[in-house]
C-alpha cells in the first residue's frame, strides 16, 4: 500500500532544492527534468503488467546505447538497448523500490521477490528509470565541474559573478580576513578577493577563508533584502539565522525566524531575492496554497521563471 504524502508542519515551511529522494506511487510518476537523486515505490501485491506500463513509451531508445553502472553493481540488464548495472539490496519491506542517484540505480526488495520478477519490474519502468540515469549523469558532470581547486587564482561565483581569489599576507589584508576589489566596470574583468593567506597556505585554508568571507557577506546581504520585503509585506521578522544547508535554501517559522543558507551568495540578487520573498511571504501564509503564492507574486510577478532555474543550478562544491 502506498504511503500517504507527507503533511508540513504548520509551525515551520521551508524552501528546497529537489536532492533528497521521493516517493511515488505509478499513478504520481515525478515529472523528468526534475533534478534529483529519484525513488520508485512498487506497492505490493508486486505486478509486472498492471498500473506499472502506463507513462512507459519506450523513450530510451531514441538515445544511443549507453552504460549505466553502480559502482556496487551485482546485477546487469539491458533496458531499450542500454545496460544498466544495479545494486540489489534485500531486506524485510513489503514492496519494490527503485532509487536513481548520482551513482546509478540501485533496488531495494523483499528477500521472497526473485530476481526475474524484480528485472520484470524495472522493465516495465524501463523509461523512468533511463531518464533519471540520464538526468543523474548530467547532475554529477556539473557537480563534478563545480568542484573548486583551491589555490591562489581560484575561482567562485559571488552574487551571481566569479570572483578570483588572491593569496596576498600583506598586514592590511590580515587585518580583515579579506578585502574585494572595488568594481572596475568592465563585464570581462572578474573581480578578486585578496585573502589573508600566504602563497604556502594549505587548500583547506584557503577553502576556510573565503567560506568565512562568503558567510559575512551572506548575513550582511539577507539582512538587507529581508528588510526591503519585509516592509513590501508588510510583515516583521524576529530572527534571521545562517545556515549551510546544500538543498535547503530557507525555512520560515511561525514565531518570526528566518533561516536562510548563506550558500545563496553565490546567486545574483535576483535569485535571492526570491528566497527571502517566499519565505517572508510565510509570515503572512504559513502553507504553499494559492493565497501564499498570490503574496510571493505581489512583490515579485515574475517569480516562477526564478523559481525554476534554482531548481537545476549547481553550487561551487567546497571540500
Amino acid at each position: 500500500m502506498a504511503r500517504p504524502p507527507l503533511r508540513p508542519d504548520p509551525a515551520q515551511l521551508s524552501l528546497f532544492v529537489s536532492a533528497e529522494p521521493t516517493a511515488c506511487s505509478a499513478a504520481q510518476m515525478p515529472p523528468a527534468g526534475v533534478e534529483r537523486p529519484a525513488t520508485f515505490e512498487l506497492p505490493q501485491p508486486i505486478t509486472t503488467a498492471s498500473a506499472l506500463t502506463q507513462g512507459n513509451t519506450p523513450a530510451g531508445s531514441a538515445l544511443p546505447p549507453a552504460v549505466f553502472r553502480h559502482p556496487q553493481a551485482a546485477h546487469d540488464i539491458a533496458l531499450a538497448g542500454h545496460t544498466v548495472g544495479y545494486a540489489l539490496r534485500r531486506s524485510r519491506r513489503r514492496s519494490i523500490g527503485f532509487v536513481v542517484g548520482v551513482d546509478g540505480l540501485s533496488v531495494n526488495a523483499p528477500s521472497w521477490v526473485g530476481v526475474r520478477d524484480i528485472e520484470a519490474a524495472l522493465r516495465e519502468k524501463s523509461n523512468w528509470i533511463l531518464v533519471k540515469l540520464r538526468e543523474q549523469q548530467e547532475r554529477g558532470r556539473r557537480l563534478q565541474s563545480a568542484r573548486v581547486d583551491w589555490r591562489d587564482g581560484a575561482t567562485v561565483p559571488f552574487l551571481g559573478q566569479p570572483v578570483v581569489v588572491v593569496l596576498d599576507p600583506r598586514a592590511g589584508v590580515s587585518s580583515t580576513g579579506a578585502v574585494l576589489d572595488a568594481s572596475s566596470g568592465d563585464d570581462t574583468s572578474p573581480r578578486r578577493l585578496h585573502i589573508g593567506l600566504p602563497a604556502t597556505a594549505t587548500p583547506e585554508q584557503i577553502r576556510d577563508a573565503v567560506q568565512s568571507w562568503l558567510q559575512r557577506q551572506a548575513r550582511r546581504v539577507f539582512a538587507e533584502r529581508c528588510e526591503h520585503f519585509a516592509a513590501q509585506l508588510g510583515v516583521r521578522y524576529q530572527r534571521l539565522s545562517l545556515s549551510s544547508a546544500q538543498t535547503r535554501w530557507g525555512s520560515a517559522s511561525a514565531d518570526g525566524s528566518i533561516r536562510l543558507s548563506w550558500r545563496l551568495i553565490h546567486f545574483g540578487l535576483t535569485t535571492i531575492d526570491y528566497v527571502v520573498a517566499h519565505e517572508l511571504a510565510h509570515l503572512r501564509e504559513m502553507n504553499h496554497s494559492a493565497r501564499f503564492w498570490d503574496v510571493v507574486r505581489s512583490v515579485l510577478p515574475d517569480f516562477e521563471h526564478t523559481r525554476r532555474a534554482l531548481k537545476t543550478d549547481v553550487l561551487p562544491v567546497f571540500n
